[in-house]
C-alpha cells in the first residue's frame, strides 16, 4: 500500500565538536548514514579529526573553515563540550565557577555564534545540558546552573536565528559508558543506554523542531 511517505533520507556532513567524550560518542551512535567530521581539543590523526577549542572564537572560526575547504558545507553542528567543576556551593571558588561557565555555557554560545557564518540554511545545532538542573545533586551547583543556562538559551535564541536555522538541546542524565565515573557523585540515579543519547541528538539534526530541550532519563 502507498502510504504517500517519502521515506528518502538526505545526508547530511554533520561536526561533533567532542567527538572523544562520552557523549560525542553516544551522539555518534546513530549518525552512521550521515557524514561526520569529529572535532576536539586533542585533535586526531584523521583527516576527519579536528582540532578546537570553544573557548576561543577564532578556533571554532579555523574549524568550520577547514571543513568547508576540505570537505565542503555542513548542515548540521552538534556541541557535545563543558568541563564542569563539582564542590559545594560555600567552597565553590570564582575560578571554579568561571572555569565552568567558561566552558559548558560561553564555549557552547560560540560554537553557534561563530557556526552561524558557515553553517548551511535550514541547518541546525544542537547543544548539551544535563539533568542536573532538574534533578539536582549534592556537588553538582555549577553543573546544574550552566545546564540550565543552556537550556534557556536554546528556547530563546531560537527565535532569533535567521535562514531557517534550527537549534535544541539534548538534557541526558549520566549514560552507561559514564557511570564508573559518576556512581559514587549520584546514588539513587539510573544511567540510561548511550544509544537512547543518540536517539536523541539523531532527532535534533534530523526533524524539524526548533527551540526544544530533549530529556533523556530513566
Amino acid at each position: 500500500m502507498n502510504t504517500g511517505i517519502n521515506n528518502t533520507k538526505q545526508k547530511k556532513r554533520v561536526i561533533v565538536i567532542g567527538a572523544t567524550g562520552h557523549i560525542g560518542q553516544a551522539a555518534m551512535t546513530d549518525l552512521d548514514d550521515h557524514d561526520v567530521i569529529m572535532a576536539s581539543r586533542s585533535g586526531g590523526s584523521d583527516p576527519k579529526h579536528l582540532r578546537v577549542d570553544v573557548t576561543r572564537s577564532g578556533s571554532l572560526a579555523s574549524l568550520f573553515e577547514s571543513v568547508i575547504e576540505n570537505h565542503g558545507s555542513f548542515d548540521a553542528v552538534i556541541s557535545a563540550v563543558g568541563h564542569c567543576e563539582y564542590a559545594d556551593f560555600e567552597s565553590m571558588t570564582n575560578d571554579q565557577w568561571a572555569s565552568t561557565i567558561q566552558s559548558k555555557l560561553v564555549g557552547q554560545m560560540n560554537v553557534v555564534r561563530e557556526g552561524l557564518k558557515y553553517i548551511d540554511d535550514r541547518g541546525s545545532f544542537t547543544l548539551i545540558s544535563g539533568i542536573l538542573n532538574i534533578k539536582p545533586m549534592p556537588m553538582g551547583i555549577a553543573d546544574a546552573t550552566t545546564s540550565g543556562a543552556i537550556d534557556t538559551f536554546v528556547k530563546c535564541v531560537a527565535h532569533e536565528l535567521p535562514r531557517g536555522i534550527r537549534i535544541n538541546a539534548v538534557n541526558p542524565t549520566v549514560i552507561e559508558s559514564a557511570w564508573a565515573d559518576y556512581r559514587d557523585m549520584m546514588p539513587g540515579y539510573q544511567p540510561v543506554a548511550d544509544k537512547l543519547v543518540g536517539k536523541a541528538f539523531r532527532r535534533c539534526v534530523d526533524s524539524f523542531i526548533t527551540g526544544q530541550v530533549i530529556f533523556v532519563d530513566a
